[in-house]
């Protein structure tokens, strides 16, 4: 009886053992295929803080840091954390912000010492913030310019081209004009009526979905993050090239229909990222709200979108008359103006 039971279980780790290599070579297979395929990747990267406690010294410590600092990474901040100023790492780090300066843009004075200013209204908090500034007299810091006008019509100009209304060198990343009362309060929350964000109006692009995948919280069971293209010349005929990715702009409704169309036309898995169907006849066309373009060397369509969103589902339209990628080297043209 003992022998028999023996046999059995030396028949269960052997099936047991064999069902586990079959396991692991198909793990390893759908890993290669997935290493092989480019990830679809949003074009602009979300900003990121790292965050680093520091205390005693560290002969490696300067080093480490500027490998964070010599990422090619769009928008990062390096926060370094110390108990005591006089600690000797702080050496390391005033060292390293001299090396890799940041600029402040200051647009509002909440404290002055230890003066609450959150109850003044704004004339007098920017009145402050203006002799604040002055006394601490450090180039890497400055004011948000105002902006005067007289007539709506000149406010309309400034808001439609921030660089003739004073805006420097970043005019280009400004998403609009703000309208303060001067009598204004600094509320917690967002209250209506004492400011208001005008914003520029968005450039709009006809681009068709490629790439879906889950999002996240509420939206884990949906597929709601798109990447997207545009019609480009291929080495054998018009193919889509990826321009961008968005997560929002659509309604609950909106995104059911679009993830339903995601699961019925999947054409092919790369972990958690379908493909699905982006053929001229058939897919999905999203008419695509964004802030801006620049160059990229880092994406095949050498374009980035500055915060693109869906501004509009195109049931109506077929992938083939969506745009191409000559519309946004045009935006990027009349960005950049004539060549010197």
């Amino acid at each position: 009886m003992q022998l028999q039971i023996l046999g059995y279980l030396a028949w269960l780790l052997i099936a047991g053992s064999a069902l586990g290599c079959v396991y692991l070579l198909y793990a390893c297979n759908a890993v290669a295929k997935f290493a092989q395929q480019p990830m679809p990747r949003s074009l602009l990267q979300p900003a990121v803080t790292i965050l680093k406690p520091l205390r005693g010294e560290d002969p490696a410590l300067a080093e480490n840091l500027r490998s964070f600092l010599r990422q090619d990474y769009p928008a990062l901040q390096l926060v370094c954390g110390l108990a005591d100023s006089s600690d000797p790492a702080a050496v390391v780090v005033r060292q390293l912000i001299a090396e890799f300066p940041a600029h402040l843009r200051a647009y509002d004075l909440l404290a002055d010492g230890m003066e609450d200013l959150r109850e003044k209204n704004f004339a007098e908090r920017r009145t402050r913030l203006e002799s604040f500034l002055a006394r601490l007299d450090d180039p890497r810091i400055d004011i948000s310019p105002l902006v005067p006008f007289t007539t709506w019509p000149e406010l309309i100009t400034a808001r439609a081209d921030p660089a003739s209304a004073g805006a420097g060198a970043d005019a280009d990343a400004i998403e609009g004009v703000m309208l303060k009362r001067r009598d204004s309060l600094y509320l917690p929350g967002r209250p209506k009526g004492p400011w208001w964000k005008w914003k520029r109006d968005p450039f709009l692009v006809d681009a068709v979905l490629m790439y879906a995948q889950r999002g996240h919280g509420k939206r884990s069971s949906f597929y709601s993050d798109y990447t997207f293209g545009v019609w480009a010349p291929g080495d054998s005929g018009d193919e889509l090239v990826p321009v961008g990715k968005a997560y929002f702009g659509f309604t609950d409704e909106e995104l059911a229909r679009i993830d339903r169309f995601v699961r019925q036309n999947t054409i092919n898995r790369f972990g958690p990222v379908r493909e699905v169907t982006h053929k001229p006849d058939k897919g999905l066309v999203l008419e695509v709200a964004f802030e801006g373009l620049q160059r990229s060397t880092r994406h095949k369509s050498g374009v980035a979108m500055r915060f693109p969103r869906v501004n509009r589902l195109r049931w109506d339209k077929p992938p083939g008359e969506a745009d191409r990628i000559d519309a946004l080297h045009r935006i990027l043209a009349r960005n950049e103006g004539p060549p010197n």
